[in-house]
């Protein structure tokens, strides 16, 4: 990149993007400069990664041999490991999480859930889970710890040490999406050929009007 470009991560990624558009999602995964290809087969792996290597050659980019790995059957690729079996947390994510001790102001605990909501796609009801948490982070709250913060807190831990793995979308075959709501939150389960793709959930902001009568 040339040098004092501003935001040259960002316009590296935008050239990556487009250099490789028609294969993005396909048997490509870009971010900045990693180049992840995934196949089914060696073979067909050897043809992707001969497609890959032609694109950078006809735009005069270069790959770091040492940098290189062929062949893996797992990888970590940004605080993820993908493997046959689907899409699990980074074990060294998970150790962090484990001994992260008990927060003690604002800033900590929003370091916390920082880290938490990256992997909330793993974690069922996560919303509600950390609702307790959130609430500290609001603006003209007291930052108090309670029990209740305390066991929200142990609660998340639990559930990110443990979490399941995740499978990988498949270009055939329909999706089922599973939903459930309260009146402070929303949940929904994606889920193809019977197994879980990601859980997503959120709080609700529900409006409430005063009625006077006269």
């Amino acid at each position: 990149m040339p040098f004092g470009l501003t935001n040259a991560p960002t316009t590296f990624m935008d050239l990556m993007n487009k250099i490789f558009k028609n294969f993005l999602d396909k048997f490509i995964i870009v971010f900045i400069d990693d180049i992840l290809i995934y196949s089914r087969t060696k073979e067909e792996h050897a043809e992707h990664l001969r497609i890959v290597l032609e694109v950078l050659k006809a735009k005069q980019l270069y790959a770091k041999f040492k940098k290189y790995d062929n062949c893996l059957d797992r990888v970590l690729f940004l605080g993820h490991v993908l493997s046959g079996a689907g899409i699990s947390v980074d074990p060294s994510k998970v150790e962090s999480i484990n001994n992260w001790p008990q927060p003690t102001n604002l800033s900590e605990v929003c370091s916390f859930l920082g880290l938490a909501g990256y992997y909330r796609r793993f974690v069922e009801g996560f919303s509600k889970i950390t609702s307790l948490l959130t609430q500290l982070t609001k603006r003209n709250v007291a930052f108090k710890w309670t029990e209740a913060s305390e066991q929200s807190f142990q609660e998340l831990e639990k559930r990110l040490t443990s979490t399941p793995i995740l499978s990988i979308p498949l270009g055939i075959g329909g999706f089922v999406v599973y939903s459930d709501a309260s009146k402070n939150d929303l949940g929904h389960v994606l889920m193809q050929n019977g197994k879980v793709i990601a859980y997503v959930s959120r709080q609700l902001k529900i409006k409430t009007t005063s009625l006077h009568m006269i």
